[in-house]
């Protein structure tokens, strides 16, 4: 892992957006403006280079911080080591598809290095690298020249891109009259077939089904793992990167805000804007024909659990909910997620009880057996519905709780999601074995059926009739 595949250090990009234009009341100060035309022209125009003062060292200038500059990225520097996958995760206009953009050599960076060593494919946007006019075959042997194959080694591959896309039917129509998912799914056959040394993959996944984006996921782990080839992957899909890749970046405002272990990078991006709620409350709205007023843990006593809970000891969640009107067929659910939104567990009110909701306010109880749930942290989700069809509230990851193990010897967070502690025994070892445990006993020989056992088989008459 010492041998690196991407190099990049101290990278920046500003762009320059416009301003708006200004507004003047009065005669006077329209001419006002038009005499200080020149000056505001002349002063945009100077920051219009802002890639040479950042190249000036130790010099700040006056328009760094100028409203009519953006900064898409702002001194970011990491490497990556061949073969290795490393995901890039951060919110909206945190700068992630300008980075890609910039180690595709799509566009060039306002100050920094990068360094690629190794062939570069890239997929960035839907139809990125295709011509709308060629078919698709033609395209296929259009990115392989890109990307310096001789024909020989598309015409080896090109039966297995065929295969994973999916577009055999329409190989010889022009790219564009395929979908976006057409596109998509041709798009990254060719860039994972035609053996790329380096990989980016931008959210362009996302517009690809289910199923698609789970055989895609397969293909990454299968050149990473055979072929070692380094892979950059952008999604907000945390259950693909966390399964796909061994370390992550986190880009917040431009900013390289963390990096390190998949896991621990996901937990501080999950934990941005989403504070742990150790309870939930909402105010009555009289408009409402129903409300989930409050959501709480508490312990077997019935006190409130406003901290972390202990997973040996049974606990219960508590919900307070309020209806305009009786309905007889009512139910409440609860559900709990993991961090990466994946489903733990659902039940509902009819799982053990009658289904009703009364009118008024009523108080609803689901209790929680010691050791059901690993130790981890999980998201609280409860429902309100009035039992045809419709529902009258929901209240989404309204609740966290985070289990933990104090009473085992191995304590701490868990692989899975349950929490059963099963039995263990050690195998006491006997002496005068050659294997030092003693052998199982020797299993009785299989009982014949009654119609082939020779008692019962019936006995051929000799006597010629």
């Amino acid at each position: 892992m010492a041998d690196p595949a991407i190099l990049v250090e101290n990278l920046s990009k500003v762009y320059r957006i416009g301003s708006a234009e200004e507004r003047h009341e009065t005669l006077s100060g329209a001419a006002l403006g038009l005499l200080s035309a020149p000056l505001r022209n002349l002063h945009r125009l100077r920051s219009l280079d802002a890639s040479r003062s950042l190249r000036r060292p130790n010099r700040p200038t006056p328009n760094e911080h100028s409203d009519d500059l953006l900064w898409a990225l702002r001194d970011v520097s990491f490497q990556v080591h061949r073969g290795e996958v490393l995901g890039v995760i951060g919110r909206n206009g945190a700068g992630k598809s300008t980075l890609l953009k910039i180690l595709s050599r799509v566009t060039s960076p306002s100050s920094g290095r990068v360094t690629m060593l190794g062939r570069v494919s890239s997929l960035l946007e839907v139809g990125t690298g295709f011509h709308p006019e060629l078919t698709g075959r033609e395209n296929v042997y259009l990115n392989g020249t890109i990307l310096g194959m001789r024909k020989a080694e598309i015409d080896r591959k090109f039966d297995q891109i065929v295969d994973f896309s999916g577009v055999s039917r329409f190989l010889d129509t022009p790219v564009k009259r395929y979908s976006s998912g057409m596109k998509v799914r041709l798009a990254f056959a060719v860039a994972a077939h035609l053996e790329p040394e380096i990989l980016i993959v931008d959210e362009v996944l996302a517009v690809g089904d289910a199923a698609f984006r789970a055989r895609c996921v397969g293909k990454m782990q299968e050149v990473t793992g055979r072929g070692g080839r380094t892979v950059l992957f952008v999604s907000h899909d945390m259950n693909a990167v966390h399964r796909l890749c061994s370390r992550c970046l986190l880009l917040g405002g431009g900013r390289l805000v963390a990096e390190g272990t998949t896991e621990k990078v996901i937990s501080q991006y999950l934990e941005q804007g989403a504070p742990t709620r150790h309870r939930y409350r909402s105010e009555p709205d009289p408009g409402r024909d129903g409300m989930i007023l409050e959501i709480v843990p508490k312990d077997a006593e019935g006190q409130p659990l406003l901290g972390e809970i202990d997973a040996s000891k049974p606990f219960a969640i508590e919900v307070v909910a309020t209806s305009a009107a009786e309905h007889p067929a009512g139910y409440l659910t609860v559900s709990l997620r993991d961090r990466l939104g994946t489903p733990v567990l659902f039940t509902d009110l009819r799982d053990s009880a009658p289904a009703g909701i009364a009118s008024g306010v009523s108080r609803y109880r689901v209790e929680f057996p010691e050791w059901l749930l690993a130790p981890g942290d999980y998201l609280v989700t409860v429902g309100l519905n009035d039992g045809v069809g419709g529902q009258l509230d929901v209240v989404r990851n309204g609740l966290s709780i985070a289990l933990i193990d104090l009473d085992s010897p191995r304590g701490g967070h868990r692989i899975g999601y349950f929490g059963a502690r099963l039995p263990w025994a050690r195998v006491v070892p006997t002496s005068g074995q050659g294997t030092g445990f003693a052998p199982d006993p020797p299993a009785s020989p299989p009982r014949p059926p009654d119609e082939f056992r020779p008692e019962s088989r019936p006995v051929p008459s000799l006597r010629r009739s």
